[in-house]
C-alpha cells in the first residue's frame, strides 16, 4: 500500500507521517516531496525544524524549480520583527496567500514539517481547523504533515490522525537501513484498509518495500492459545462420561410431560370427581348485574 500512496495523494487528502525519538520519519517525507516533483506538481513547504539546504539534500534536477520552501526555521516565533513565516500564519488565509504568490499551473502539494512544532505552540482544535480548511478550501490539491507522536498526548494525536485520510506511522526495523510502516488508509466510502511492511529508502529518495513483518510469532502464539486447555486445572469436572450422559438422557424431567400423562390429564376416566352447582332461590342470581349483591 505504501507505493500506492506515493503515487499520488487523492484531491483533498490528508497524509500524516508518524514517528517517534527512535527512528524519524523525515527521511521518507523527502521521497514524498520528490515522489511528488516527478509528477510535476508544485510543493510549498512550510519549514519549522530544518534548514531549506538541508531538507533539499538529496532533491536534485530541475524540479527544483516548482519547490517553494517558506522558510519558518529561522524565526518562528517572529521575535526578529521581519520574518519570513512564523507559526502564528498558520491559517487559512496567510496559506492561501503564500500559494497564490507563485503562480502555478500545476497542482500544489502543501508539506508541514513539522505539525509537532505547529502543535506545542497553537492549540489543537485551532491546527486541526486550519486542515480541515486547506482540505475543503481549494488552495491546494493534497497536504502532507510529519508528526512526532511522543512529543504530545495520545489525544492531540488522534485528533490530528483522524482527519488524515492516511496515516503511515513508522519505525526502526531489524536492520540498519530498514524501516516499518504501519499504514492505515480511509476510503471516501468510508473503508478503513491497513497494511504493514518493511522499506528502504535509496540514496535518490526511491522507496523501496522488501516484505510484510514476519507473522510467525504470531502464529506460534495463536497456536499456544489454541493448545491451551483451561478447565485442565479445575476440581470438578466439567465433561461427562458415555454412561454419564446416556444416563442423563434416559432421566425424565418434572416438568416435562410423557404422551401417557398428558393423555390421562386431558381426558377423565371412570370414577373421577366432578364439581356441580346449582344455584339457589336465595341467591337472587342477576344475568344483568352479576355484581348486584356487592356492597358498591
Amino acid at each position: 500500500m505504501l507505493p500506492e500512496i506515493l503515487q499520488g495523494t487523492d484531491a483533498g487528502g490528508l497524509l500524516i507521517i508518524q514517528d517517534c525519538a527512535s527512528y524519524s520519519g523525515r527521511h521518507l517525507l523527502k521521497s514524498f516531496i520528490s515522489a511528488a516533483l516527478n509528477r510535476d506538481e508544485a510543493v510549498h513547504i512550510l519549514g519549522f525544524e530544518v534548514s531549506e539546504e538541508e531538507l533539499k539534500d538529496g532533491l536534485e534536477g530541475s524540479h527544483l524549480q516548482r519547490l517553494h520552501f517558506h522558510n519558518a526555521y529561522t524565526d518562528p516565533l517572529g521575535w526578529t520583527g521581519q520574518p519570513a513565516f512564523t507559526v502564528h500564519q498558520f491559517c487559512l488565509d496567510e496559506i492561501t496567500r503564500l500559494v497564490k504568490q507563485t503562480s502555478h499551473p500545476k497542482p500544489v502539494t502543501l508539506v508541514v514539517d513539522s505539525l509537532s512544532w505547529i502543535l506545542r505552540h497553537l492549540s489543537t482544535p485551532a491546527v486541526c481547523k486550519t486542515l480541515q480548511q486547506l482540505r475543503k478550501g481549494g488552495a491546494v490539491r493534497a497536504i502532507i504533515g510529519l508528526l512526532h507522536a511522543d512529543m504530545h498526548h495520545r489525544g492531540t494525536v488522534g485528533s490530528v490522525c483522524h482527519l488524515a485520510t492516511s496515516v503511515v506511522t513508522v519505525a526502526s526495523g531489524m536492520k540498519g537501513d530498514e524501516a516499518v510502516a504501519r499504514i492505515t488508509k480511509r476510503s471516501k466510502s468510508g473503508k478503513v484498509m491497513q497494511d504493514e511492511g518493511i522499506f528502504s529508502i535509496k540514496d535518490d529518495l526511491t522507496v523501496i518495500v522488501q516484505s510484510k513483518p514476519s507473522q510467525h510469532g504470531a502464529k506460534k502464539a495463536d497456536t499456544e492459545d489454541q493448545e491451551t486447555d483451561p478447565t485442565a486445572n479445575l476440581t470438578f469436572n466439567l465433561r461427562l462420561s458415555d454412561t454419564e450422559r446416556e444416563a442423563k438422557e434416559k432421566l425424565a424431567l418434572p416438568f416435562v410431560f410423557s404422551k401417557e400423562k398428558k393423555t390421562a390429564l386431558l381426558h377423565s376416566g371412570p370414577g373421577s370427581g366432578r364439581i356441580l352447582y346449582e344455584p339457589d332461590a336465595n341467591d337472587d342470581y342477576d344475568q344483568e348485574d352479576p355484581d348486584d349483591d356487592l356492597d358498591v
